[in-house]
C-alpha cells in the first residue's frame, strides 16, 4: 500500500530565478520545464513586486522581512502589484543573522559586516561576490584577529560567532544604510557604499573603520599566500542589513533554509528550522516519518541560482533550472494532482522584483488559464 504524504501547504522561495527580460532568451535557451510551465499557467497571482534599479536590498530579503513582520505593516494597497519605493527598500536582517550564527542580538542595533575583495577596474572599483572568495575559516579567523582590536579601539562593539561574518554595533553608525553584497557584486561600488539613509552622505565613522582594517590587511601573509594560490586578496569589508531585532511571527510552521537571515527569523519566531532537502522526494520521506508535525505550512528556500546569476554564467544557471524541474517542480505538480499536497506557493525572485503564485489542485483544472513563464520576467 502506498504511503501518502499528509496534505499540507508548501511554499518555495527561490532567489534569482527570474532573469531580466533582456537576458531571458540566453538564460532559458533550450530549457524544457513543462511542470513549471503548467504550474505558472494555472496559478493564482498573489503578488507581483516591481523593484527599482538602485534598490540596495534584494527582493527575497524584503520578502522574508515582510512575511515575518520585521517591518511595520504597510497600509493596504491595490492587490497583486506593488511598485518599488524607498520605503519598501528595507530588510534590517542583521540581528536575525546574528541569532542564526549563535549570537544574541538583544535590543542593540546590529549591522552585518563581511570580508570582501574589491577589484580595481579601469576607472572604478568593483565588488566581488563574497561567496567566490573561497575564504577558509582559519584565514578568516586570522584576519578577524587583526581587525578586532582596531574596531574595538574605535568604540565599536563586535560579535563574530563565525569568522567570515561579523556583526558590529555602534551609535556612530546611526542610520547608516548599506547594500546587500549580492546587490552590489559585479558593479561599480560607488552608489552602493554605505551612506546615511536620510541624507545620502558618507559616514566618516565607517570610512575611518574601513580604512583602518584595509591598511592592516594590506600585504598581510594571509593575502600574500592567497594571491600565490591565484585567489583574490581579502582587501576590504562590506556593511549591510543594519537593524534592531523586533518580535516576529511566522506564517510557516517549519522553515528549511541555508540563509542565515531566514533561519534567524524562524528561530526568533520559535518555529522549527533546518537545512533544505535536496529534492521534493526527500522532503516527502521526512514528512511521512514526522507526519504529526507537517499539517501546516512549510517554507523551503532553494538557492542554486545566486552564483551563476551574479556571474552571468547562464549555462550553469540553465542547468540548475533543469535540476529544479526534475527534483522539485515535476514531483510537486504530481503531488498536487494526487491530492497529496494541498497548495504549492512559489515566490520567484530576480535582482529587483519578485512574483508570488499559489497553485491548488482545483487551479490545475482551470485549463483556460494560459499565463506564460516569460510573462513573469522583470523588466
Amino acid at each position: 500500500m502506498r504511503t501518502i504524504m499528509p496534505a499540507h501547504r508548501l511554499h518555495l522561495l527561490i532567489p534569482f530565478a527570474l532573469p531580466a527580460a533582456a537576458e531571458a532568451s540566453t538564460a532559458l535557451h533550450g530549457l524544457q520545464i513543462p511542470a513549471l510551465d503548467k504550474l505558472v499557467a494555472r496559478a493564482t497571482l498573489v503578488e507581483r513586486v516591481i523593484g527599482e534599479d538602485f534598490q540596495r536590498t534584494l527582493p527575497h530579503e524584503r520578502w522574508v522581512a515582510n512575511r515575518f513582520g520585521v517591518l511595520p505593516a504597510a497600509p493596504a494597497a491595490t492587490p497583486s502589484v506593488t511598485a518599488g519605493s524607498s520605503a519598501a527598500d528595507e530588510a534590517p536582517l542583521a540581528p536575525y543573522m546574528l541569532l542564526a550564527d549563535g549570537g544574541d542580538p538583544g535590543h542593540a542595533s546590529w549591522a552585518c559586516v563581511q570580508p570582501v575583495h574589491v577589484r580595481i577596474a579601469h576607472d572604478h572599483l568593483v565588488l566581488i561576490d563574497p561567496a567566490s572568495l573561497d575564504l577558509s575559516d582559519a584565514d578568516a579567523a586570522t584576519l578577524l584577529a587583526i581587525a578586532r582590536p582596531l574596531i574595538e579601539e574605535l568604540g565599536v562593539r563586535i560579535e563574530a560567532p563565525q569568522p567570515s561574518r561579523w556583526y558590529l554595533s555602534s551609535d556612530a553608525f546611526g542610520t547608516l544604510a548599506g547594500a546587500s553584497p549580492l546587490r552590489a557584486s559585479g558593479r561599480n561600488i560607488e552608489i552602493w557604499l554605505p551612506h546615511e539613509a536620510h541624507t545620502g552622505e558618507r559616514s566618516r565613522a565607517w570610512m575611518k573603520l574601513q580604512n583602518e582594517v584595509q591598511m592592516a590587511w594590506f600585504e598581510h601573509p594571509v593575502n600574500e599566500a592567497r594571491e600565490a594560490r591565484g585567489l583574490p586578496a581579502v582587501n576590504s569589508i562590506w556593511f549591510h542589513a543594519q537593524g534592531v531585532a523586533r518580535p516576529v511571527t511566522s506564517p510557516f510552521a517549519r522553515v528549511l533554509s541555508n540563509a542565515a537571515a531566514t533561519r534567524g527569523l524562524a528561530l526568533a519566531a520559535q518555529v522549527a528550522t533546518g537545512a533544505p532537502p535536496h529534492t521534493f522526494a526527500e522532503l516527502r520521506v521526512n514528512d511521512v516519518a514526522q507526519a504529526a508535525s507537517t499539517s501546516a505550512d512549510t517554507l523551503v528556500e532553494l538557492d542554486p541560482f545566486s552564483v551563476p546569476y551574479i556571474t552571468q554564467d547562464w549555462a550553469n544557471w540553465n542547468a540548475a533550472f533543469a535540476a529544479l524541474e526534475q527534483d522539485w517542480f515535476a514531483p510537486a505538480l504530481a503531488a498536487l494532482q494526487a491530492g497529496e499536497l494541498a497548495e504549492l506557493g512559489l515566490t520567484l525572485c530576480g535582482d529587483t522584483g519578485s512574483v508570488t503564485l499559489a497553485v491548488t489542485r482545483g487551479n490545475l483544472r482551470k485549463f483556460w488559464r494560459r499565463r506564460l513563464f516569460a510573462s513573469l520576467f522583470i523588466e
